[in-house]
């Protein structure tokens, strides 16, 4: 008989380690994770306090919240999207103002003298929302805050002028539009700010520029649209609003009322929240909307790579569409034309192609006016060379001050091929429906 002896181990063989050699690795792993611990508190408590630090978790678990939603192909819910943008403008405004104050500090003192003067000093300056994406620092002589969807607005009953020279650095952008009155000679005193004399405007009672609204008139109109509408460095009877009333009232031989709600720096958001404000009380006959590149993002990245949010500016281009075919309104959509358009490559397939692709909108209710831009600037610029005196730049913009906004010939122009086309609307819209509801 075979025995086999077969040798177990009851514990397997284990290296002795002295206890306090134990001791010191069991206090270092405690150590460590009290570190560790102590530095995430530490970095919660930072983005906690700080408004970026703020905007960056709630943004985090926002993101973390649309990727679960994409994952089963849930869309993200409007108020979310509302909630996020509440976010980003509350940050821009808080970084903004800190900026200012440093901005103020270091001025001159007659450059704060200016700013006081304007409504642009760390105490009352208006810092808003504006240009699709950006924190504006605007005039509070001038403009003020609405919290009702706007942002802000203009005074009403209030005349103001525009200064050049002068500008804010330190990344805050600031606007000198500043009141027209007796102590602005003294308030400029010493500083390089020149006045534009062309450019003083004045606001009605409603806090719009242009004249007193005529709620009675038989055809009225409101127009939507920013600084390109508002009619920068022209005067108030050369605004494209005011252009395109008297176009209209020479075509239709009827009295025109047009509310001008342009103002600097409106985007879609704000378009919409405008009619909303001014519909029910004006009860206009047509709506125009004037857009412009930057409406839907970065000036220079929109029209060359179409890097530009089209989701966020067609939502609210298609809810004045909708309150427009509801109340039985003509529309018309107006691109703003580029001046880069006009004198390079056209590539128009991002600006203005992309609005005719996401829009819900029939193509007689759109207008590209540049082909009558470029026509007008020929018919200007030919006679001129012929006797060898061409001017420089497009007497269409304000080339004249560097500016590029419509002069008060590219207004002419806006109005012409505007009305051309909302004369035809309005003529097809009363002979399908007979008599305008609120004519007389």
């Amino acid at each position: 008989m075979r025995f086999r002896l077969e040798l177990t181990r009851r514990h397997p063989l284990r290296q002795r380690i002295f206890d306090f050699l134990e001791r010191r690795r069991r206090h270092e792993r405690w150590f460590k994770r009290w570190i560790l611990t102590a530095t995430c508190l530490t970095v919660a408590l930072v983005l906690e306090t700080l408004p970026r630090g703020r905007y960056l978790m709630a943004g985090l678990a926002s993101e973390a919240r649309q990727a679960a939603r994409y994952a089963i192909g849930v869309p993200t819910p409007r108020e979310e999207i509302a909630d996020a943008w509440q976010r980003y403008r509350l940050l821009g405004i808080a970084e903004s103002r800190a900026k200012l104050v440093e901005v103020f500090a270091e001025a001159s003192p007659e450059l704060q003298r200016l700013m006081r003067y304007a409504g642009l000093g760390p105490e009352r300056g208006l810092l808003r929302w504006g240009n699709y994406n950006q924190t504006l620092l605007l005039p509070s002589t001038v403009f003020e805050a609405d919290d009702a969807g706007r942002s802000y607005r203009l005074r009403p009953n209030l005349r103001s002028i525009w200064l050049r020279n002068v500008s804010l650095k330190n990344g805050v952008l600031g606007f000198f539009l500043v009141p027209d009155g007796p102590g602005l000679a003294a308030a400029i005193r010493g500083t390089p700010a020149i006045p534009v004399e062309t450019s003083r405007q004045t606001t009605n009672s409603w806090g719009l520029r242009g004249p007193e609204p005529d709620p009675h008139a038989p055809l009225r109109g409101i127009v939507l649209g920013d600084s390109y509408m508002q009619g920068l460095f022209i005067g108030d009877d050369q605004t494209p609003s005011e252009c395109l009333r008297r176009y209209l009232q020479d075509r239709l031989e009827t009295r025109v009322s047009i509310l001008n709600a342009g103002v600097m720096g409106y985007s879609p958001e704000q378009y919409y929240y405008s009619l909303l404000a001014f519909a029910d009380r004006f009860r206009p006959h047509f709506v125009v909307v004037n857009v412009f590149a930057n409406d839907f993002g970065d000036l220079f990245e929109v029209p060359s790579k179409g890097h530009a949010d089209w989701d966020e500016g067609k939502y609210w281009l298609d809810l004045i569409a909708d309150l427009c075919r509801q109340r039985q309104w003509p529309h018309l959509v107006v691109a703003a034309p580029l001046r880069s358009h006009m004198f390079g490559r056209r590539q128009g397939g991002f600006y203005p192609g992309m609005l005719t692709n996401i829009l819900d909108l029939n193509g007689m209710s759109f207008l590209n006016p540049i082909e009558d831009f470029i026509n007008a600037h020929l018919n200007l610029v030919i006679p001129k060379q012929r006797q060898g005196q061409r001017p420089p730049g497009c007497p269409l913009f304000n080339d004249a001050i560097g500016d590029g906004h419509f002069s008060a010939a590219g207004s002419a122009v806006w109005a012409d091929s505007v009305g051309r086309r909302l004369a035809l609307l309005l003529e097809q819209d009363q002979v399908g429906r007979g008599p305008r509801p609120g004519s007389g």
